[in-house]
């Protein structure tokens, strides 16, 4: 299965994107601010980024941006997990180059559906 790197400040929701991801047989990375997400991303090369959008210090389309400038990190897709879903911000957030939108509260079907259908394309 794949590596997926997990980008999330919340707790609840870290434990929980980890627990889905793991039961669908896949590895997880975790980071719970960009920066970290940066190193990670560059050391570990996943094969899928999961990236919060409001983050500490530099947020999730920050962090997408320097992702996509690095010749190391630029092919990973970078899929934003977000409790942005406030009309219009899906729009803003894939015009801003996301692979992908998952809205919280995470539905774990859904979820796991566009997990699968991101690695799918890679």
């Amino acid at each position: 299965m794949a590596k997926v790197l997990v980008v999330e400040d919340n707790p609840a929701n870290m434990t929980l994107a980890t627990f889905l991801l793991e039961s669908g047989g896949h590895t997880v990375l975790s980071a719970t601010d960009a920066e970290a997400a940066l190193v990670l991303a560059r050391a570990e090369q996943p094969n899928l980024i999961l990236m919060d959008i409001q983050l500490p210090g530099i947020d999730g389309l920050q962090a997408r941006a320097l992702l996509k400038a690095d010749e190391a990190t630029r092919a990973i897709p970078v899929v934003a997990l977000t409790a942005l879903a406030m009309k219009g911000d899906k729009e803003r957030i894939q015009s801003a180059g996301f692979d992908g939108y998952i809205a919280k509260p995470m539905r774990y079907q859904e979820f796991l559906a566009a997990i699968t259908a991101q690695l799918g394309r890679a």
